[in-house]
This record gives structure tokens, C-alpha cells and sequence, in this order.
């Protein structure tokens, strides 16, 4: 049993729990997105390469994202998510300064891999909260606002790196510096005002059984891995965009264009598709990936460019917090957190072999066959994310 909505206190309109869930990402993505706007141009400064950069993106993301499937399925076993938050919350902004220290690719590594470890524990109880905090007709607009508060801090990030290099030229120990501040003061906002959702102990999960998940749960999953795969990191991104001449002082000012597009749409995506159903707006989500990673593979212009990072926001608001509704609709109320712990594992383990061959394909063939990979893989997806939505139709 999750908390009686009712008896929540709301601000602006929504449950407590949920809006300082997304206080708290807004800053903690603040902090992150500080960074990773430019960390690609930082480990390029350092003499990472393109393969080794992808590695360093695909290694951190997949092996810390197995933690996902744990924390999810504790936090459902004793019934409590915000202990979760709290550890998970705290790595991240600890370790996000330590960035300003290290002088080769490895440490680079190893302090991503850390910092991912946080994202891995927090995530699937964190969700988890979010779903058991909101009502059932209003999941997708929870979603979506937690999405656009999570694309608001990467959009004042990239703001702040933007504003500090253009003081300091190369200033990239600086920015990692200030990136501490909000990350901090989103533990503080967990450790104060958010409210662990109770739970009734006779509820409470016992073991795991891969029967205890419907046919369709492991449907999806399926479906999402071959996304995946076709879905590298976010730096390939950033690094087509400074090969056809976009500086690297104006580089956080595209990533934010593409963050404030999917703040704009994210709660407009989630209400759309509390009513019009969640495969269909993920359906779109994915054609228009296609379409978005076959136009960075074929032009060189920087205005088509700078429009595909619009899109690209575009695509984020119809997929990442609809497909978390998905999942949480998918499975019972006392195996949210496994149930989403294991999806985000599965996503992050696909970002290994993803990052490998995108790297691969950049440097050993050319800067457009990456991007024609995941063009391709993206449409196979979108087909049978299609047939997946017309099964349940008939179904019905």
C-alpha cells in the first residue's frame, strides 16, 4: 500500500513527495550536467580518443546500473525508498568536484564508474516513490514532471559551465569545482522534505521469481534493449556537433537548446499519454530518434544540426519518463521497485556493447555510421514497440 494521495499535502498542484522529488533532481542534475556538458571536450584535453571516450561513458553507465536491480528489490523488500535516495543522492555530490583533480582518461573512469554506483542505488526506489506517491490516472504527468525538473537542472548546468568558460577559456577544473553546490543542497532537500511513502508490511516483497513478472513486462524489456543498442551516449552527440565547427565555448549552449525542448514538452508528453495510452507516444518517440540520428549521420550543416538537438528534445519528452509509467504500469504495486530496478539495469548494461560499437564505428569508419546504426536500430524498435501496442488492442 502506497500513501493516500489524498491525505498528501500538494504544492502547485501536485503530491509533496513528487514535487520535492523533483526539487531534488533538478539540483543534483544541475550538478551532473554541469559536468557532463563538458566533460567529452575535457577528456579530449586530457588525450582520451573517441573509442576511449565512449568506453569510459559505456563501462561507468553499464556496470554501476546492475546496482538498480538490487536497490530495487530492497527497498521493496523492507518497504522504504528515501534511505536509497539519501546514499545515492549524497556519492553523487560528493565525488562530482573530484572531478577537477585527475590528469588522465582512467581516473576519469573510475570517478564516473563511483558517481554512476549513487545513480544506481537511487534511481529504481526513487521512481519506485514517485509512482506509489502519485494516483493512478495522473502517472504519466508525475513522470513527466519529474522529467522536466530533471531537464531544468541540465539546462541552468550547461548555463553555468557555459558562463564559467567563457570567464576562464578552458576552465574546466572550475566548473567541476562549482558543480559541488546544488549537488549538496539536493541532499539536503531529501534529508528534509521528502516523506517515506509507507507501506503494509503483509505487502511487502519476500523473494523474486521471474514468474512473478507478466509476459508483457519482459516484452517490453525486450524492446527497449534493441533501442538500446543503437542508443550511445549523449558525448557522440556533442563531438559531431564540435567536428562540423560549432566551438567549444558555444558546446553547452547546444546541449541546453536540446534540455530545454524536453522540459518544455515532458509534462505535456506525460499528461498525452495518461490519455491516449503510453506505446503510442513511445512509438513516436522512437521514429522520431530514427529520423533525428539518420539526419546526424547524413548532414554536416551546423543549422540542420542545431535543429536535430531540438528534436532530439523532443524525443527525450515522448520516451524517458513515459516508458517509466509503462513499466510501473506494468507490474504490481509491491514490485515497482524491482520491476524498474531491473529495466534501468538492463538499460545500462546495453550501454556497453551500444557506446563499444558507436566509438568503433566513429573512429574506424567514419563520424555518420554511428548515427546510421542507431537510425536502424531505432525503427526495428519502433515496429515492434507497434505490434507490442495492436497485441494488447486485441487483446481487449
Amino acid at each position: 500500500m502506497s500513501i493516500n494521495n489524498e491525505e498528501q499535502k500538494k504544492v502547485l498542484g501536485l503530491e509533496w513527495n513528487i514535487f520535492f522529488a523533483g526539487i531534488t533532481s533538478f539540483l543534483t542534475d544541475t550538478t551532473t550536467k554541469m559536468i557532463y556538458a563538458i566533460m567529452p571536450l575535457f577528456l579530449m584535453s586530457i588525450g582520451a580518443s573517441k573509442i576511449e571516450l565512449s568506453l569510459i561513458e559505456g563501462i561507468a553507465e553499464s556496470t554501476a546500473s546492475v546496482l538498480n536491480a538490487l536497490s530495487g528489490w530492497w527497498s521493496d523488500k523492507i518497504g522504504k525508498n528515501k534511505p536509497f535516495m539519501v546514499v545515492g543522492y549524497t556519492i553523487t555530490a560528493v565525488i562530482s568536484p573530484m572531478f577537477s583533480l585527475v590528469t588522465s582518461p582512467f581516473q576519469v573512469l573510475l570517478l564516473r564508474f563511483t558517481e554512476r554506483v549513487g545513480k544506481g542505488i537511487r534511481t529504481a526506489p526513487r521512481d519506485s516513490l514517485i509512482a506509489g506517491s502519485s494516483s493512478e490516472s495522473e502517472k504519466g504527468k508525475s513522470f513527466g514532471f519529474h522529467k522536466a525538473m530533471d531537464n531544468s537542472g541540465a539546462i541552468v548546468g550547461p548555463l553555468l559551465a557555459f558562463a564559467v568558460l567563457s570567464m576562464f577559456p578552458g576552465g574546466y577544473r572550475k566548473v567541476f569545482l562549482l558543480a559541488a553546490v546544488p549537488g549538496l543542497l539536493g541532499v539536503f532537500t531529501i534529508v528534509f522534505f521528502i516523506k517515506e511513502a509507507k507501506k503494509n508490511k503483509m505487502n511487502l516483497l519476500e523473494k523474486i521469481e521471474l514468474k512473478a513478472f507478466p509476459i508483457r513486462y519482459y516484452m517490453f524489456l525486450a524492446i527497449a534493449f534493441i533501442f538500446t543498442l543503437g542508443n550511445s551516449t549523449n558525448a557522440l552527440l556533442l563531438v559531431k556537433a564540435t567536428d562540423i565547427g560549432i566551438t567549444a565555448v558555444f558546446i553547452p549552449l547546444v546541449y541546453l537548446l536540446f534540455n530545454s525542448v524536453s522540459v518544455i514538452s515532458a509534462i505535456p508528453a506525460g499528461i498525452l499519454s495518461d490519455r491516449i495510452g503510453r506505446e503510442r507516444l513511445i512509438i513516436f518517440g522512437y521514429l522520431l530518434y530514427s529520423i533525428i540520428y539518420f539526419g546526424f549521420g547524413r548532414t554536416n550543416d551546423v543549422v540542420v544540426v542545431i535543429m536535430l538537438f531540438a528534436l532530439y528534445g523532443l524525443y527525450s519528452a515522448a520516451t524517458d519518463g513515459v516508458q517509466k509509467a509503462l513499466v510501473s504500469d506494468l507490474i504490481d504495486k509491491n514490485k515497482r521497485g524491482t520491476g524498474l530496478g531491473i529495466y534501468y539495469a538492463l538499460i545500462g548494461i546495453t550501454l556497453l556493447p551500444a557506446s563499444v560499437i558507436a566509438g568503433v564505428l566513429y573512429d574506424k569508419v567514419n563520424n555518420q555510421a554511428p548515427f546510421y546504426f542507431g537510425s536502424a536500430m531505432a525503427f526495428i524498435a519502433a515496429m515492434l514497440m507497434l505490434g507490442f501496442y495492436w497485441k494488447r488492442v486485441k487483446a481487449n
